[in-house]
């Protein structure tokens, strides 16, 4: 029975928890939390009541505050932080990995100052050997509320490793949780990165009650700057027309439980970003993960003009309604 530490108390993290605690095999299971009172409430009353209430976790999963202690004996580490805060806590994980640790990233994010993917961060903190990481990468559509209900739900594991994704895949499905797996980790990585920008892009025209013409639009032209990207940095096409790509970009921009949705939302209705991110301890990778990607695109010299009006909105408090306009004034082209 192997262990395996998740790493990150939020609604994902604890809705992973969960959705392996149902699944076929059995593990020891850990989850750790940095704040203090997730650690106590979950440790008293076996419910996140910060991030995920309503959903009790199992008496076997340990919950605890020491990274020490959700590390020892470990042989996945499944690593569910926000994208700002992977580097800091993948470099405290690495005093205290087991040798021949297999990471999995469910992080759908890229590093704010140096844009770099997740498993990116992970190689360089573990020093692994870029011709043999230990490295999985989950994403694909799955709200964390529903994962922790049961709902039927699949994903995508991806790594250059064939015997490691299908050594994953096998730990983690169970009746109600199904994972495919790949070997296109960028592909796979920066679907989930730039979807959540699309889907702030998608909360505006919600927020400016644009119709389902517009949301249509939309979200198929962003489906394109997510390929464009994807494929200019060496992931694959066919990635972003599968579950990791189209599936989780109709989840998030059209879910009413997307957090960046909700963001774009609340911009469409005027609210301040400031005023938005600060009501909520919620994190909305799209927010970060803006500047990321578009800084990304411009050194790949793709264009991605969805992601721009998002950015302006973002950090140059441009008018909603503006960036909506810009948009349909471009320069006439070909689909």
């Amino acid at each position: 029975m192997k262990k395996i530490a998740i790493i990150g108390g939020g609604s994902w993290g604890t809705a992973l928890a969960l959705a392996l605690s149902r699944a076929t095999r059995a593990h020891q299971l850990t989850l750790w939390a940095h704040s203090a009172d997730v650690v106590e409430i979950l440790g008293a009353r076996r419910v996140n009541e910060i991030y995920l209430s309503g959903y009790e976790l199992p008496a076997e999963v340990e919950v605890t505050g020491s990274l020490e202690t959700a590390l020892a004996g470990a042989m996945i580490v499944l690593g569910v932080m926000p994208s700002a805060h992977a580097r800091e806590l993948y470099r405290a994980i690495s005093e205290h990995a087991e040798p021949g640790t297999i990471f999995v990233s469910a992080t759908k994010g890229l590093e704010p100052d140096t844009h770099a993917r997740i498993s990116e961060v992970i190689a360089e903190e573990m020093k692994m050997d870029s011709s043999s990481p230990r490295i999985a990468v989950l994403s694909g559509p799955s709200f964390a509320l529903e994962v922790a209900a049961g709902d039927p739900t699949a994903v995508v594991l991806a790594s250059a490793d064939a015997h490691l994704a299908s050594e994953v895949q096998e730990e983690f499905s169970g009746p109600r949780f199904r994972l495919y797996t790949n070997d296109d980790v960028i592909g796979t990585e920066i679907a989930g990165a730039v979807k959540n920008v699309i889907a702030i892009a998608a909360g505006i025209c919600t927020g400016l009650e644009l119709g389902t013409n517009t949301m249509a639009a939309l979200v198929t032209r962003g489906l394109a700057e997510m390929t464009r990207l994807a494929v200019a940095l060496g992931g694959r096409r066919e990635t972003l027309s599968g579950l990791a790509g189209v599936g989780d970009l109709i989840l998030t921009a059209t879910g009413e439980l997307s957090r960046n949705r909700s963001v774009g939302i609340q911009l469409g209705k005027g609210r301040a970003l400031s005023e938005i991110l600060g009501s909520t301890r919620r994190v909305a990778e799209g927010v970060g993960s803006a500047a990321a990607t578009l800084e990304l695109a411009r050194r790949a010299q793709v264009e991605m003009p969805i992601t721009e009006q998002v950015h302006a909105v973002l950090t140059a408090g441009r008018v909603t309604r503006d960036a909506i306009r810009e948009l349909m004034e471009r320069r006439l082209k070909q689909e």
